[in-house]
């Protein structure tokens, strides 16, 4: 396989701030070796009417620097948020099954709006880069016994607006998307890899 962090200059510990299992797979998909460090952080925690692009952005860079500042050792590390935002509201993870319903119901036969903020931080010396990507996604008009059917799954109660696009019955709602398809698993690869490698390139040339 490819050794990405020789290819990009990756010369430190690589931690995911994340226990997602989506995103772990990404990872693994291009070939990073990292460790899996949570950031203890509200996800839920935005006030109505906030821009959705600084929302992503400032919860990215919250679990990226909450880990940075606890690990004590060097390293880079990831930060992730994803959400839907259908007409100007986001919708996060559902709270229970019956949330579940009501999501999918309004994203029923409607486009909404999926953004990802990846935020990169430098443990050593708390130098950050962040960056978000935004993809469209159409859902066909979906049925009331599909959408009780794969709520009563439990599958869509971790995901941002209560459905998976991949290895999930998800994918069948979706009638088309206008972007990166990564960015609807949870985290936009190209955006990562253009990110980190510039983030790398610039922390090279900081004079300590």
């Amino acid at each position: 396989m490819l050794n990405i962090a020789k290819l990009i200059n990756l010369d430190k510990p690589f931690i995911l701030a994340s226990q997602s299992p989506r995103r772990q797979k990404l990872l693994h998909q291009l070939g990073f070796e990292f460790e899996v460090i949570p950031a203890d952080i509200d996800e839920d925690d935005f006030s109505d009417g906030v821009d959705p692009v600084e929302h992503v952005k400032e919860l990215s860079l919250k679990k990226a620097e909450y880990i940075a500042k606890k690990i004590g050792k060097p390293a880079i590390v990831l930060g992730s948020d994803t959400i839907v935002v259908l007409n100007g509201t986001i919708l996060n993870k559902p709270v229970d099954k019956k949330d579940a319903i009501r999501m999918l119901n309004t994203l029923s036969g409607k486009t909404h709006i999926v953004y990802t903020g990846i935020a990169l931080v430098d443990a050593e010396m708390m130098k950050k880069k962040v960056a978000v990507q935004k993809t469209e996604v159409s859902f066909r008009t979906l049925s009331q016994n599909e959408i009780e059917a794969y709520a009563g799954t439990g599958s869509p109660l971790d995901k941002a607006g209560a459905y998976g696009i991949q290895d999930d019955f998800g994918a069948v709602f979706v009638s088309h998307i206008n972007g990166c398809y990564y960015n609807i698993v949870g985290l936009p690869l190209e955006l990562l890899y253009s990110t980190m490698k510039e983030f790398l390139m610039e922390l090279k040339g900081i004079k300590r």
